[in-house]
């Protein structure tokens, strides 16, 4: 019998699988980066559907098994994706979870990744739009950071992104940015 591993997780994206499957990219803080196969979610009526939109924070139930790991169960806890409303808010997210999975080719375990980017959704839905452009860069910075792109130092922990530290982030944008593109060059990816 296999083991199951409960843990809460964060679906960062969905692939279709035939014509009812998808792999689901999941972010947890235990298990880190996870890529399983959840078979029916794509169903009209599927149970799970709910739980493994993308940017949903769910309470998931995973199964290792020989082909890779596969989805047993999940519960939503935060819908991330209606909290976020306009479309310009759901692209900043889509790209730090798309900069977050070119960076981690295969499976991640590291804690600090799921604090970052679930300090950037909360503050994407907490705070005030223009600090949204300041939460993005900081968000970049902290993954390469987590993944030991980054040498320089970072105020606060991994999930600390407070009005006084995005303040900073855009008072000294350029060099912010500079810093993410810099980074991103020299990881050749």
């Amino acid at each position: 019998m296999r083991h199951k591993y409960e843990t809460r997780g964060i679906v960062l994206s969905r692939s279709p699988v035939g014509e009812a499957s998808a792999f689901v990219t999941i972010l947890t803080p235990d298990l880190g980066l996870v890529r399983s196969l959840s078979q029916g979610v794509r169903k009209s009526g599927a149970k799970l559907a709910h739980s493994l939109a993308t940017f949903s924070e769910s309470d998931v139930v995973l199964v290792r098994g020989k082909d890779g790991w596969r989805l047993a169960g999940a519960v939503l806890a935060e819908n991330w994706f209606a909290k976020f409303g306009r479309v310009d808010v759901r692209e900043r997210a889509g790209r730090i979870c798309n900069l977050l999975l070119r960076l981690v080719a295969g499976e991640a375990s590291d804690r600090e990744l799921f604090s970052v980017i679930r300090g950037f959704f909360y503050a994407l839905t907490a705070l005030e739009d223009d600090t949204h452009e300041a939460a993005e860069i900081l968000a970049a910075l902290r993954i390469l950071a987590v993944l030991g792109f980054d040498e320089g130092g970072i105020r606060g922990d991994p999930s600390d992104f407070t009005r006084p530290l995005l303040a900073e982030v855009l008072e000294n944008r350029i060099g912010y940015i500079a810093r993410v593109n810099n980074d991103l060059a020299a990881s050749d990816l």
